[in-house]
């Protein structure tokens, strides 16, 4: 037993904790003898004096925790024993070298409750995560369909502002025309002005009354009016040759050509 490192089973306990929770409890000690003569004379029965000594300071160490913290801090629970347990055996020539909680059982029924404290918890996180999960959900998705509705607004306006341009350039092309166009007639293309309408109107009537699949013949109303158009078309043909015919008997004929200078 000397000078050897000795094993001391700590018979198992219920013990009653700061919360008033019964737990069962059995440790065990690791110690050695290093003065033989103080563990043959200063203790009567050295096994047994340490044995009470540690059941004592299990219960008064125990008795001061709550349960939770019985159960969650063994090692502070293990070291606080072994300091006061040493401390205690020094004078019998004692070293202890560990103390070991090996098992701390609370009752059945504090077990079960126990169990469903951890399962509410449990399921609390759950609700809690799935909840967290629904609102960043949520929070996506609004800002997405931010994003999307910013997007489709500058897209709007954007296809706005090219419409409107769009719109004025083609504002600006008519204006364009319509003011060639009245410099025309002011001068001296008003004539060519009705021959360019006249010669639309006939393509419009030749596209309405010449359909390869059509039986029927369209005629505007007014036959008199296209007569009349027809009528102006050629009477404008005629001044046109009139004018030509004209400038070519003012100017002389070119040399060696035919023409009435030249007859033998």
């Amino acid at each position: 037993m000397f000078l050897q490192e000795n094993v001391l089973d700590i018979p198992s306990q219920k013990v009653i904790t700061k919360d008033n929770a019964i737990v069962t409890v059995d440790a065990v000690a690791f110690f050695q003898v290093i003065d033989a003569a103080k563990a043959a004379y200063e203790v009567a029965n050295l096994v047994q004096a340490m044995t009470n000594l540690a059941m004592t300071n299990i219960r008064n160490v125990i008795g001061n925790m709550n349960l939770d913290d019985v159960l969650a801090k063994r090692n502070d629970v293990n070291d606080t024993l072994m300091a006061i347990i040493d401390q205690a055996t020094n004078a019998w020539g004692v070293k202890v070298l560990r103390v070991e909680l090996k098992d701390v059982q609370p009752p059945e029924d504090m077990v079960q409750a126990m169990a469903r404290q951890m399962k509410a918890e449990r399921e609390k996180r759950a609700v809690i995560l799935e909840a967290e999960g629904v609102r960043e959900a949520s929070i996506k998705r609004a800002e997405g369909e931010k994003q999307a509705q910013i997007l489709e607004s500058e897209g709007r306006k954007e296809a706005a502002f090219r419409d409107a341009e769009a719109r004025e350039r083609t504002a600006e092309a008519e204006a364009k025309a319509t003011e060639m166009v009245a410099q025309a007639v002011q001068g001296t293309g008003s004539q060519a002005v009705s021959y360019f309408l006249g010669q639309k109107y006939i393509e419009a009537l030749a596209k309405m009354g010449t359909s390869n699949t059509s039986k029927l013949i369209f005629m505007p109303l007014d036959a008199a009016g296209v007569m009349g158009s027809i009528g102006g078309i050629m009477e404008l043909v005629k001044d046109a040759q009139s004018s030509a015919r004209g400038g070519a008997a003012g100017a002389p004929p070119a040399a060696g050509g035919p023409g009435p200078w030249n007859r033998g």
